[in-house]
């Protein structure tokens, strides 16, 4: 059992924003110390422009005349923002398994500091994958027609999922026994981001398989941005469809309001 000895005059909520700040400077540092974790998390992706773009790309017909690369590419920054929670599941159960998290849960710290500046520090790091895919996608051709506010929305929006898909990666890392088995973790990641409308319309997948695609949330995010992007792309009629944008900011909300609270009660219960 610990004490706190920090000042008692400060609040509970300052306590736990400067907590949570030191979460997030933890994992920023190990960033900059390590930093070949970028390149390692953008592998899958940087690969699969290779194989859609460049591969299978000029056999890729989506219909309405749309050019494939334009199509691929807000898939392919939605996709890297939907895997996004495998890294981090696999980060929790990595410093459990190395007991930094008791470590954490004996030290006089709010008890949420470490869930939340887990979070917020993911996020920082997602922003720096993003713009070294946003740099790669330049250079092999795409472009964002829109204007620079509709541009910059749907780059809040990518986030704004990564966001709420790291407190479902916390969640599951926390009830994860070691890394081995957080590996496996990939075969709920892979059916995520992939029944999706990241690199083929729903309306071209067979109908039960493309309700399925039509409502999973990353499709209403890769939707959305092609929209802001500029990026011309055949669009259903169904409702879902039509408004993309407003489910790319309820999504999120929603797994965020079921998924924080999980991930802080878990995270409270270990070793009970």
């Amino acid at each position: 059992m610990t004490t706190d000895l920090r000042p008692q005059q400060r609040s509970s909520a300052y306590w736990a924003v400067v907590d949570s700040w030191t979460m997030v400077r933890r994992g920023l540092l190990y960033y900059v110390r390590q930093p070949t974790t970028i390149l390692w998390q953008l592998g899958f992706p940087i690969v699969s422009v290779l194989l859609f773009v460049y591969v299978f790309g000029s056999a890729m017909n989506i219909g309405d005349g749309a050019d494939y690369t334009s199509f691929a590419m807000p898939g392919m920054f939605a996709m890297t923002m939907a895997f996004g929670f495998m890294n981090t599941a696999y980060a929790v159960v990595l410093d459990k398994e190395k007991g930094v998290t008791d470590r954490f849960r004996s030290m006089p710290m709010a008890p949420s500091a470490v869930v939340s500046g887990r979070g917020f520090g993911d996020v920082l790091g997602a922003a720096v994958d993003l713009l070294v895919l946003a740099m790669i996608a330049l250079v092999i051709g795409w472009r964002s027609d829109g204007t620079l506010l509709e541009t910059l929305y749907a780059f809040f929006l990518l986030l704004w999922l990564r966001f709420a898909l790291i407190w479902i990666g916390i969640w599951m890392g926390l009830g994860v026994k070691n890394t081995e088995a957080a590996g496996n973790l990939f075969a709920v990641a892979f059916p995520f981001g992939m029944i999706s409308s990241v690199f083929t319309p729903p309306s071209m997948m067979p109908d039960w398989l493309g309700f399925i695609a039509m409502w999973n949330p990353v499709s209403s995010t890769a939707t959305a941005i092609r929209e802001l992007f500029g990026n011309p792309a055949p669009v259903g009629g169904s409702w879902i469809e039509q408004h993309a944008q407003l489910m790319a900011l309820v999504w999120p909300l929603l797994i965020t309001a079921i998924f924080l609270p999980m991930a802080v009660r878990r995270y409270q219960r270990l070793s009970r």
